[in-house]
């Protein structure tokens, strides 16, 4: 039986850090399982970072129904979360039943992941979570809102950060299980997490959330350019190009194969 929902909410309650990232494919999801990863988030992000477009905004429900299931096939342990992507869910509650029934019903995973705290949104996760559909918030940095907010930190005004803890304060009331803190200032992911029943995972919001994710690419130095909150465990990208360098080479000189 893998990770549940409610297994990070006790983990909150225990003091228990959560340790997220994201996945798009079988083979890193069962890498990632097999570490250990608490939570993988099969994130719109593999738009940019898989299939090439420079936003999250093109990727389709269909397409993310393809990642998904596959990164379900490879996870044994972990708890998976699907992204909603743009316009699957911001037309309606009943638009985003159909879509988010789809995720789970089609790919297996266990919970779905919405963007924003404004009202709709939080009729929308009300809904869901009535029905039984776990969702996880995210606020912040919200890049399907790329072409309002850009890529820059939020919360920076007083207004601003009023606005995002009262957006987390009722994504939690509305029944989320949990809620992304994206590119806002340490401080007030600090505040959010100290006033919220359930788990925060933070990306670029400083060390006091419940949790950390970025996206695997970023860890793994697979990706052209990354967000200055991210960090590069390995440089993946020289490694392969070295890789398959060498092996050119070889082939080019009559050295593999060697018989």
């Amino acid at each position: 039986m893998g990770l549940t929902t409610q297994q990070l909410i006790t983990w909150k309650q225990q003091g228990r850090s959560i340790v997220a990232l994201t996945a798009w494919d079988y083979g890193f999801a069962q890498l990632l399982d097999a570490a250990g990863i608490d939570l993988i988030l099969v994130g719109d992000s593999l738009a940019m970072v898989a299939l090439g477009y420079e936003t999250t905004l093109p990727i389709t429900l269909d397409e993310m129904l393809h990642h998904a299931s596959a990164v379900r096939r490879g996870v044994k342990r972990a708890l998976v979360v699907c992204d909603l992507p743009f316009l699957s869910y911001q037309e309606s509650v009943s638009q985003a039943i159909h879509a988010a029934g789809r995720v789970l019903k089609e790919t297996g995973v266990q919970a779905v992941k919405l963007e924003g705290g404004h009202p709709a949104a939080i009729e929308t996760v009300s809904r869901l979570s009535d029905i039984g559909i776990p969702v996880m918030g995210h606020v912040g940095l919200t890049p399907q809102s790329v072409h309002r907010l850009g890529y820059r930190q939020q919360g920076t005004t007083e207004t601003d950060a009023e606005r995002i803890l009262s957006e987390a304060i009722a994504l939690s009331e509305a029944g989320a299980f949990a809620v992304v803190l994206e590119h806002i200032p340490a401080n007030l992911a600090r505040t959010i997490t100290a006033k919220l029943p359930i788990p925060t995972i933070g990306i670029g919001a400083g060390s006091d959330c419940d949790g950390q994710v970025l996206v695997t690419a970023d860890l793994l130095g697979l990706s052209e350019k990354q967000p200055p909150f991210a960090k590069s465990y390995v440089n993946l990208r020289d490694i392969v190009t070295q890789a398959v360098s060498d092996f050119s080479q070889d082939v080019r000189e009559g050295k593999f194969p060697e018989n």
